[in-house]
């Protein structure tokens, strides 16, 4: 069986192949643009930002995955082959370090840590009284899959209260959750610092601008993490500007990586993270490949497919 892989560069290619030895050393691990690989030979792709048309070129082609968890840069393929599994990255260990970066990030939004790293960057000793304790901000999740799930839990852990929104009716022990439009604008009204996991959908574009952020509480913080065609840029910053919003960490942006000459690298109030918040290690990515290549050669169901309808 032939794996091609596009994801980190050709010269990531021998770690691919030394993590993929170890969890199915019967696997032929190959670069995307190798010319001596047949494309009708492949049986497994592993990709990143693909070029149109490419995996359409590979006749054999039994299922296509994603090395992150979002796959819109693969969909947006016009010649993507039809009724082909398409398997979202999603090992555990994204899940917990999505976690983890959520848990971070409400943190360093409570104690002021763009403040602090300011001040350091001019050796100016700026003493300040961090405003908030972890329980009296409340995090309002937008997204309850497993990510905000796990995130849900990891917060609750260190003592601050969660509450939930999504798109249908989830249940999340200790959680408040919402569910619905009519029930987005009570949710934000609720969220001290607003986390969005949302995917990337039609309904998702362009959510986390002016309207929305209006019906956060005064004050309240950001935490993006989901997809950076969700969020109006120029809303976030007018936000903070104008004390809507109190600060934000912006791991996701719609055009990546964000330009040099973004107001976003210099706000004193924005935190600017390269897209890494959930990102798992090579190893960790290739055992789960490798585990859902062995599921699917016996003909059991893959996990974390690509659904057209829900658009994630």
């Amino acid at each position: 069986m032939i794996l091609v892989v596009k994801s980190g560069g050709e010269k990531a290619l021998p770690e691919w192949k030394a993590c993929f030895a170890e969890f199915a050393p019967g696997l032929e691990v190959r670069w995307w643009d190798d010319p001596a690989v047949d494309p009708a030979q492949v049986d497994y792709a592993l990709v990143w930002e693909p070029e149109p048309g490419r995996l359409a070129r590979m006749p054999k082609l039994r299922a296509i995955f994603g090395s992150g968890a979002g796959v819109d840069s693969i969909v947006a393929d016009p010649h993507l082959p039809k009724g082909l599994p398409l398997v979202r990255c999603v090992p555990e260990e994204a899940t917990q370090r999505m976690a983890e970066f959520v848990c971070w990030s409400v943190l360093a939004l409570n104690k002021g840590a763009r403040r602090l790293a300011l001040a350091q960057a001019r050796a100016a000793w700026d003493y300040f009284e961090p405003p908030y304790a972890a329980a009296e901000r409340t995090v309002g999740i937008m997204g309850l899959g497993a990510m905000g799930m796990r995130s849900a839990e990891v917060l609750r852990a260190v003592g601050i209260p969660v509450v939930g929104w999504s798109r249908t009716r989830k249940s999340v022990a200790g959680v408040e959750c919402f569910a619905g439009a009519d029930e987005l604008p009570a949710f934000l009204a609720r969220s001290e610092v607003l986390v969005c996991l949302l995917p990337a959908t039609p309904e998702t574009r362009g959510l986390i601008a002016a309207p929305l952020l209006a019906r956060l509480p005064r004050g309240a913080g950001l935490v993006q993490v989901g997809r950076g065609v969700q969020q109006v840029l120029p809303d976030i910053l007018a936000a903070l500007d104008d004390g809507q919003l109190s600060g934000a960490v912006l791991d996701v942006f719609e055009q990546e990586p964000l330009p040099a000459d973004s107001p976003a690298w210099a706000h004193p109030k924005v935190i600017v993270t390269p897209h890494v918040a959930s990102l798992p290690s090579r190893r960790e990515r290739a055992r789960y490949v490798a585990g859902c290549i062995a599921r699917f050669e016996r003909g059991e169901p893959l996990p974390n497919l690509y659904d057209p309808e829900r658009g994630y």
